[in-house]
């Protein structure tokens, strides 16, 4: 499930990054840019079996960049607050540790008074929900239990020295996800036929209108229409969903979904849609 879709650009439409892989009731997440605790409120409410916040337990992280990690704190408090009882297991790039003790420090007094209210309301069981275990990761299997096994691969991401993206393999599909990413072997490698890939990229429409500096950027850090349906040939997926659509230039620059989804069907006949906020594959 797609809790988030969007990017750096505050668009109300979409929330930060972030995605739901549930299996048999089980959330596992990717990434938590702003608003993933609610979107998962949203999906919750919605029906999606499992998706209570009390259940975000097991995440991962493709890489360090805000938008993918601004609802962290959200992620790490808010459904403690509301009875989760076990620590987060987040597993993540070189950095992450870091992040995480960071956190944790900034908000010592809200932990502090949360911990003596919940001892006094006779909440022992929660006393431990707002701790993180955070596994600094390479590529390879990174997670495995009787649901699921989590492979983690590094992409290609302008100058940032850790981007990976995540194969998850469940008894019903294979489902790959990019993260951030210029055009990357590995995403063919591991997708290979897999069921579902779930990919960014960026329309040569919008591409055009910014100047030749934020072009390059954009060659260097993401994944064009006609990029992402030249990988697509190759990594054969059953079906490929698009996801942080980015549109160079920032808030305000015109950046229909519809440009973005001709432009990848003008050589890539696979099915394709583009995904939003809340939608269920």
């Amino acid at each position: 499930m797609l809790l988030g879709t969007g990017t750096p650009s505050p668009d109300p439409a979409r929330s930060g990054p972030a995605t739901a892989i549930v299996v048999d009731g089980t959330p596992y997440l990717v990434d938590f840019g702003p608003g993933v605790v609610r979107r998962a409120a949203a999906a919750a409410e919605k029906g999606v079996k499992g998706l209570s916040v009390v259940n975000l337990r097991v995440v991962f992280l493709t890489h360090l960049h805000s938008d993918h990690t601004a609802g962290y704190p959200d992620l790490i408090l808010t459904p403690w607050a509301v009875g989760r009882r076990h620590p987060l297991e987040v597993y993540g790039p070189k950095g992450l540790q870091a992040m995480t003790e960071h956190i944790l420090e900034a908000y010592r007094e809200d932990i502090r008074i949360r911990l003596r209210d919940k001892a006094a309301l006779g909440a022992l069981d929660q006393l431990d929900g707002y701790k993180v275990n955070a596994h600094e990761i390479g590529p390879g299997v990174v997670y495995k239990d009787e649901k699921v096994t989590v492979k983690a691969f590094l992409v290609e991401h302008g100058d940032v020295p850790q981007a990976f993206g995540f194969r998850f393999e469940t008894p019903d599909r294979t489902i790959v996800i990019s993260g951030d990413a210029a055009p990357s072997q590995s995403v063919v490698d591991n997708c290979n036929g897999c069921d579902v890939l779930i990919h960014e990229a960026y329309s040569l429409m919008t591409y055009r209108n910014v100047s030749p500096p934020y072009q390059s950027y954009r060659r260097r850090h993401h994944t064009s229409s006609t990029e992402l349906a030249e990988i697509a040939k190759r990594a054969r997926p059953g079906l490929l969903i698009l996801y942080h659509r980015a549109n160079p230039g920032g808030v305000g620059r015109p950046n229909p979904e519809e440009a973005l989804l001709q432009e990848i069907r003008r050589t890539y006949d696979g099915a394709v849609v583009t995904g939003h906020d809340l939608d269920v594959f």
